[in-house]
């Protein structure tokens, strides 16, 4: 993510979110498997989007701005951070 080259209000973190945010509705991908090692998302409106861990909905979530989160998604769909799967990961995404 380019968070240092974003002029936007930083990323933040609040200790609980179900406490800090409780009107987010919070989604999950409908990839996410049943493990639930999952992380759900949710917006948040004047400050941008809200990630937590989907088996700890009681804990911390972080808040990326718009700007942010926007660099993000466009660095994952270009591929930015394929190097941190495994070769067979990426046969895996390629099918």
């Amino acid at each position: 993510m380019h968070v240092q080259m974003i002029e936007a209000v930083a990323m933040g973190q609040v200790p609980n979110a179900q406490v800090a945010l409780p009107d987010a509705a919070w989604r999950k991908s409908v990839r996410s498997g049943k493990q639930g090692n999952c992380v759900e998302l949710a917006p948040v409106p004047a400050e941008g989007v809200a990630v937590r861990n989907s088996r700890f909905p009681e804990g911390p979530a972080l808040v990326f701005s718009v700007p942010e989160m926007a660099s993000f998604l466009a660095d994952i769909k270009g591929g930015a951070y394929d190097d941190l799967l495994g070769p067979d990961d990426v046969a895996d995404r390629a099918s």
